[in-house]
């Protein structure tokens, strides 16, 4: 069953359809945003992605905004704060990821100049492709991280059905996976 037949199911959270309506599969572009993906999937891992909606806005406070100049410069009292923090996701495993990673992005922004641009250097890629370079550049991300992570933010197909109406809302914004890269501005 896809996501998109997910949302429609009359007991399903409204978080859900807000999430699939308007963010899921939607090109992105900010660092900002792009960080705050990675690190709600990682934390997916082994959990609902209801869980993690829910706790989206804990995230956000906990993780400085997604700021990753911020969070790459977390030290031993926010990673102790942050596997206090019932708001979030207490996993040390995952609250080191997204320190590390965010210092990791730092590094991929002061090179490519954002993490858009890092990702567009390298399309199109396979997803095992894909799976091979976010092991060798991120921690904590495995296969299906990695998938998630890239059909949300617009990267690779999959995201919707298509059937569903949020599928050509997304083609009219022409995301990678439509896009050549002889075409990319």
């Amino acid at each position: 069953m896809s996501y998109c037949d997910v949302v429609r199911q009359a007991s399903i959270d409204p978080c859900h359809v807000v999430y699939h309506d308007t963010e899921y599969g939607f090109p992105t572009r900010s660092d900002t945003a792009l960080f705050e993906r990675l690190i709600l999937e990682i934390n997916q891992a082994g959990l609902s992605w209801t869980t993690i909606l829910k706790k989206r806005e804990g995230f956000r406070n906990a993780y400085a905004g997604f700021d990753i100049a911020a969070v790459a410069a977390f030290g031993e009292h926010d990673r102790e704060r942050l596997l206090a923090d019932a708001s979030i996701i207490r996993n040390r495993l995952k609250v080191n990821a997204a320190i590390s990673n965010a210092n990791t992005a730092l590094r991929l922004i002061g090179e490519h100049g954002s993490l858009a641009a890092w990702l567009d250097g390298l399309h199109p890629l396979t997803l095992e492709e894909w799976g091979k370079v976010f092991k060798k550049t991120f921690v904590f991300t495995g296969g299906e991280i990695v998938k998630e992570f890239l059909q949300s933010t617009g990267y690779v197909a999959g995201a919707h059905d298509e059937s569903c109406p949020v599928y050509k809302k997304i083609l009219k914004l022409r995301p990678a996976w439509r896009e050549s890269p002889k075409r990319k501005s």
